[in-house]
């Protein structure tokens, strides 16, 4: 402190220190806050991010359940928090029908269960029939879905059908079975007039006279019916081009299928041949080509893949969790009784008829493989802690 102030003016330099000092600490804590603050920011972000990814990955999966099982789709959909478990939540699911194969939503929709009827119902209410003539309203109603083979599903779902169409334009029919008599008449039109099978070809006068008295005994206007004759001979219906094989829907086009032998979780180790196919990320297994459903999933997510020696086998690679050796994998399988548990496999080794077949089959695998960037970070810090517990 200079010699030549005042006692007044060293009293007053000291008070100006002590107030500097006491600012830069202000200004140190909060900047600590900040930057706490924006960690916490961050890591909620990327905790947020996290959930919307695993709950994209579980409605991908509950989607493919639905087009193998429709009931067992829609109930792990509804376990895991993702449609609730009401009539119009469900309905407004198969509406959408984003991934969904339109054979299941038909055969679900058809159902004679209570439940399944409230669901049909709160389905056609998505549908907007309002001055559309019967034709256009049929056309924009099985393109929705596909109709179910069974003749009393098909039943249930023309009868909700033509109850909606009459609320939606009242006065056009009589009753709703006029319009439940009718839509049947105009769909097998359709049928007669398109199949190549078919050589006898409705006439309209035909068409019309085959409708007289349907509108309770009375007959409908005669231009009405061959204005919907019309509309079906000059445009038939799209029908969705499902062939019924739910599975051909769901694998189609995956990234590699073909029989590989994999090595049993249980305490006898046995090695069994299964129908492998690799797509969205997942490894599924099949004991047949034709199983409506996999015996096995195998999410690839943080997975690893490498080469291995087996004094039984030849040609063989793992699937295993890096610096986890003793964590159980991710995966399910479904016993012989149905129920679909947890796998309980550290590691899967599998066997490929040849060499060449086990270099395909681990590079699709590891081109597949995705890692979860949770993972990632919680790697790379216990990698620094390590390192400073090293110096």
């Amino acid at each position: 402190m200079p010699d030549d102030l005042s006692p007044e003016e060293r009293h007053e330099l000291e008070s100006i220190r002590r107030r500097k000092q006491e600012l830069l600490q202000d200004i140190q804590r909060l900047k600590d806050e900040i930057a706490e603050v924006t960690t916490e920011i961050e890591s909620l972000g990327l905790t947020e991010e996290r959930k919307s990814m695993q709950r994209n990955k579980q409605m991908i999966m509950g989607r493919k359940k639905f087009n193998m099982d429709p009931k067992k789709g829609i109930r792990f959909l509804i376990d895991s928090s993702l449609l609730k478990n009401t009539s119009n939540d469900i309905g407004q699911f198969l509406y959408k029908g984003e991934g969904l194969n339109k054979t299941a939503i038909g055969d679900y929709l058809g159902e004679r269960d209570d439940f399944n009827i409230q669901v049909l119902h709160a389905f056609l209410e998505l549908h907007e029939f309002t001055d559309l003539n019967l034709v256009q309203a049929l056309r924009q109603f099985l393109w929705s879905f596909r109709l179910p083979g069974e003749a009393q599903k098909i039943d249930r779902m023309m009868e909700a059908f033509a109850r909606r169409y009459c609320r939606c334009n009242p006065g056009v029919f009589q009753s709703t079975d006029t319009c439940y008599v009718l839509s049947f008449a105009v769909i097998m039109l359709n049928t007669s007039l398109h199949n190549p099978n078919v050589k006898d070809k409705p006439s309209v006068q035909r068409f019309t006279a085959m409708n007289r008295g349907i509108n309770d005994g009375g007959d409908l206007p005669e231009e009405l019916l061959r204005n919907l004759y019309d509309s079906i001979k000059n445009e038939p219906f799209k029908i969705p081009e499902d062939d019924g094989n739910d599975l051909t829907h769901t694998f189609f086009n995956p990234d590699r299928e073909g029989w590989l032998l994999k090595l049993g979780g249980g305490r006898v180790k046995t090695w069994k041949r299964r129908w492998f196919i690799l797509t969205d990320n997942c490894l599924y297994y099949f004991e047949y080509t034709t199983d409506k459903e996999p015996r096995g999933i195998i999410p690839l997510e943080n997975l690893n893949i490498r080469e291995v020696d087996d004094s039984k086998k030849p040609n063989c690679f793992e699937l295993f969790i890096s610096d986890h050796k003793d964590q159980v994998i991710k995966a399910c399988k479904t016993e012989a009784d149905g129920r679909v548990v947890e796998g309980n496999h550290t590691f899967y080794r599998i066997s490929a008829p040849t060499a060449e077949e086990k270099d395909e089959w681990m590079n699709s695998i590891k081109a597949a493989i995705s890692k979860d960037p949770f993972y990632e970070m919680l790697a790379t810090r216990k990698k620094k802690v390590s390192s400073l517990k090293g110096l």
